[in-house]
């Protein structure tokens, strides 16, 4: 369901699957009577059917595997004079049925070994009946519509009568040796895990729960305020029993109660399933800790997950095939290897019984542990003269399931103390809130190192790219050794006039030009005065010269060279320069691109006495090389600063949303 939390689950997936038809039990003739009874019982082996026969009340017994369509005449098991209302399988004995009746009685009956529910024949080849008992339990004045078995003890009956009261039997002797006295019509009872406990609703609307042995009430309150019977069973080796039954408005509930607390009410109240008519029959799979609902009237069994008071829905199995009967086999009678769970059967029609079985999906094929705990044995942990004496066991003697799978001889363990859901609940609570507080103690511990190991101050970084350069000391020592070594050439060139200019050459031009022409162009005694003069000065000049040919950062940067001018012969020693090179005014004039139609022509400085001569003047060629050099090394700088300062940036937002997802888990 969208928009609900889904709960995790190992029985999610419970999925019921039926039988195929051929696997059915079919052309029965169950009985139409309508007491409030299963009507079906089941021990694994056989099942019984309260049948609807003429002539007194009979039922029917088919062994598990005879499936399909029985014959239109069977063998019946006949000894009681009413109708029979219910039938009960002895949990220490698959060979023994008890049965109660209209006429009060209760017959315990012994199945024979060879019985066959479609061919039991007699010597003349006649289908025989089976109409002598092997004990007969007499004692209640009225209709007998219950009967159950003792879960721990051997030869222990319970039975309840429409004359108010509910007897406890030893079918060994035939005696009623406890008594419980009702106000009312007793319509459903339960023995707890160990048999030591009996819960009983009535029909005067009463929940209450005995001490068996003392024949006492331990608490007593109002059930479900309805008009229709209610059944009752207990959750389990646990001090909860649930209820099914009906309000006032005949809406259908579920009920867990405290056996300490009757009076006090279901605990958080009644759950609603619908609204329909039929009674629901409980089935509590200590087990698994899933409650089975089936209904009467209609083909839905719907199954939930119990768990410290409280029930979640895991999901239904959903038939179009109302059922008036339902049965469950003891645990020990599941497929282990197919991950069955439960195995069932309920009536089709009145006419037809179908098994039902629930499994857990499970891909390995290996034996599932966790699904399968130590189950009920078929040994007795008492005997009914211990019982009655008062000795007391914890609960049934259990077997383990894996010795069904690996088909060992089962190994026996003795039951668990009761369990006690109120103590499992406070304890549950502490651990989760010791969990919580660790949880909280281990978020403050790490919010605190996280606080003492903060980051180191982050300076902002300048955005613009001028606060960049202010703030590098990198960048300002280069510019600084950039001027400091243009000041030094400066300091070395020959210039005749202190008004002398730079001429801008065209692009074409500065290709025309070569170190080896300048040379040619140059006069000799020109040449030899400039190596007697300026010997140091004349190979970086020329170095310079080639090195500006073969740079490949030319190709991209603007190509200016540096204009030509005529020195005067008479001059033989370097004037100083006049006006001092800007670095600002000559990085714009290395950056701005030329055009080829607009050029700036330099003022040339002619004299009458001399040729003109064109030299290429080195100073102002390395200063733009150098500075082209340099704004590559801005530009990295620049980059590096600013991606540092997005990560310094990404770091610090991570790091408050990391505070803050931990504040809020606080």
């Amino acid at each position: 369901m969208s928009g609900k939390f889904v709960r995790a689950s190992k029985y999610r997936h419970v999925y019921g699957q039926p039988s195929k038809k051929e696997l059915c039990y079919e052309n029965l003739k169950i009985t139409k009577n309508a007491w409030d009874s299963n009507i079906i019982q089941t021990n694994g082996k056989y099942i019984s059917v309260n049948w609807d026969a003429s002539g007194g009340g009979a039922f029917a017994i088919i062994p598990i595997e005879e499936v399909g369509k029985a014959p239109d005449t069977v063998s019946l098991f006949r000894g009681h004079k009413g109708p029979v209302l219910d039938t009960a399988f002895n949990p220490f004995n698959e060979q023994e049925v008890a049965s109660c009746s209209d006429d009060g009685k209760i017959l315990i009956w012994t199945i024979p070994d060879d019985y066959s529910f479609h061919s039991y024949l007699n010597e003349e080849d006649e289908v025989k009946d089976i109409t002598e008992p092997t004990k007969i339990l007499e004692g209640h004045s009225k209709k007998v519509g219950l009967i159950s078995y003792h879960p721990c003890a051997e030869n222990v009956l319970a039975s309840s009568s429409l004359d108010y009261s509910v007897k406890i039997w030893n079918t060994k002797t035939g005696k009623d040796e406890i008594s419980l006295k009702h106000k009312d019509l007793v319509t459903s009872f339960a023995f707890n895990y160990n048999g030591s406990l009996l819960a009983t609703t009535s029909r005067d609307k009463k929940l209450r729960v005995w001490d068996v042995r003392k024949g006492e009430i331990i608490s007593e309150g109002s059930g479900h305020t309805g008009a229709k019977p209610s059944r009752v069973s207990w959750l389990g080796n646990t001090d909860r029993i649930i209820t099914t039954g009906f309000s006032r408005l005949s809406d259908r509930q579920v009920g867990i109660w405290d056996i300490n607390n009757i009076e006090k009410g279901p605990i958080d109240g009644f759950l609603v399933v619908d609204a329909s008519s039929g009674v629901l029959i409980p089935y509590f799979d200590e087990d698994t800790s899933i409650l089975y609902i089936a209904g009467k009237g209609d083909g839905n069994i719907r199954y939930y997950e119990y768990e410290n008071d409280l029930l979640y829905e895991l999901s239904q199995y959903a038939s179009t095939d109302p059922q008036r009967g339902f049965a469950v086999t003891p645990k020990n009678k599941v497929n282990v290897k197919e991950n069955e769970v439960v195995k069932s059967f309920k009536t089709v029609l009145d006419n037809s019984i179908e098994p039902i079985s629930f499994f857990v999906p499970r891909r390995s094929e290996l034996f599932q542990s966790d699904i399968y705990p130590d189950c009920p044995s078929s040994e007795p942990a008492l005997s009914a003269d211990e019982w009655f004496e008062g000795k007391e066991v914890n609960g049934p003697i259990l077997m383990t399931m894996e010795s069904l799978f690996e088909g060992k001889k089962p190994e026996l363990k003795n039951s668990k103390p009761v369990t006690k859901v109120s103590e499992a609940k406070e304890k549950d609570q502490k651990e989760k809130q010791e969990a919580k507080q660790k949880e909280k103690t281990e978020i403050s511990k790490s919010t605190k190192t996280e606080a003492t190991k903060k980051p180191e101050p982050v300076k902002e970084e300048p955005k613009n790219v001028d606060d960049v350069l202010k703030s590098s000391n990198e960048i300002g020592n280069l510019l600084n050794k950039v001027v400091d070594q243009s000041d030094d050439e400066d300091d070395q060139i020959d210039l005749d006039d202190k008004e002398e200019d730079w001429e801008e050459v065209k692009k074409s031009d500065i290709k025309s030009v070569s170190s080896s022409e300048s040379k040619k162009d140059e006069p000799k005694s020109e040449e030899s005065k400039k190596t007697k003069d300026e010997p140091k000065l004349e190979e970086p000049k020329k170095e310079k010269v080639e090195s500006k040919k073969d740079d490949p950062i030319k190709k991209t940067e603007p190509k200016t060279v540096e204009s030509k001018e005529q020195k005067p012969k008479e001059k033989d020693t370097p004037t100083e320069i006049s006006e001092p090179v800007q670095i600002e005014q000559i990085s714009k004039e290395a950056i701005k691109p030329l055009d080829s139609k607009t050029q700036s022509t330099s003022k040339e400085e002619s004299s009458p006495s001399t040729n003109t001569s064109t030299t290429t003047k080195p100073t102002l060629g390395s200063t733009i090389e150098k500075l082209s050099n340099l704004v590559i090394k801005l530009e990295s700088q620049v980059t590096k600063l600013t991606e540092s300062g997005l990560e310094k940036d990404e770091r610090l937002k991570s790091l408050e949303e990391k505070i803050e997802k931990l504040l809020n888990r606080s």
